[in-house]
């Protein structure tokens, strides 16, 4: 079974042996290129210049064929309890045409998050498929989580924490609620001026809410401080009890 809804406006959907395919019109063409002979995934794990991104398996930085358009691209795996079951076996149409939605739904409510550029999905048996994603290369981005794990000056370290509360009330605002809100899926971008901003990474399994409910804004936040203080706890952070306050202080809570 292939998703047959219409892709939103200016994505358009591309047919390609074994695989359903919906790209950013203006990409299409080098999208087309990189999974006419493999999946999107297998293109990107074997080009010759791509880098490896950590997170729920391993996803990948690379060019796609035209040499200019620079993406990440993720194979769509389950999480939980039921992820060795699960595997990355989805019931169609997969969370991949939700991904597409959610990302543009967060960008029209001015939230940060990579643009999702294509995603691509291939029958895995008579019930299920599997998907990859394809979103644009946020350039000069660190997680959080990799940015607390390495020491700071104290302004530096006040303006990291900051840009994520900025980050916390913006989803709020938006009204989404990230289930999987933890450090490696924020991203803090330094820009020319040196200021920072905070971009989401993830948010396949965002839902919307109430826009501006301080509850969902309170929700993001713990599950954030939960990560951090698990990330702690294993010792690949240092941050303190003290840092956490700041965090939620500058985004309107208090823990």
């Amino acid at each position: 079974m292939i998703a047959t809804a219409a892709p939103p406006s200016g994505y358009t959907r591309i047919l390609v042996p074994g695989a359903d395919v919906v790209a950013l019109a203006s990409v299409a063409d080098t999208v087309r290129q990189a999974v006419m002979t493999r999946s999107l995934y297998s293109y990107a794990a074997a080009h010759p210049a791509r880098r490896s991104l950590r997170g729920r398996g391993t996803a990948y930085a690379v060019p796609l064929p035209d040499g200019a358009t620079h993406v990440v691209v993720r194979h769509s795996r389950h999480g939980g309890l039921l992820a060795p079951v699960t595997g990355d076996r989805f019931l169609p149409p997969t969370r991949a045409p939700q991904e597409l939605r959610t990302a543009l739904h967060l960008a029209d409510a001015g939230v940060a998050t990579p643009e999702v550029l294509a995603y691509a999905t291939y029958p895995a048996g008579p019930l299920f498929r599997k998907s990859d994603v394809a979103t644009r290369e946020v350039a000069g981005g660190t997680d959080l989580g990799e940015l607390l794990g390495s020491p700071h000056e104290r302004a530096e370290l006040r303006a990291i924490l900051e840009a994520a509360a900025d980050l916390l009330r913006m989803l709020e605002r938006a009204g989404a609620r990230h289930p999987d809100l933890n450090i490696a899926n924020v991203l803090i971008v330094t820009e020319g001026d040196g200021s920072r901003t905070a971009v989401v990474l993830d948010v396949d399994r965002i839902e919307f809410g109430v826009p501006g409910d301080a509850a969902i804004g309170a929700a993001n936040l713990r599950r954030l401080i939960r990560s951090a203080h698990k990330q702690r706890a294993l010792g690949a952070i240092t941050v303190t009890d003290a840092d956490l306050d700041t965090l939620a202080a500058a985004a309107g809570y208090s823990l």
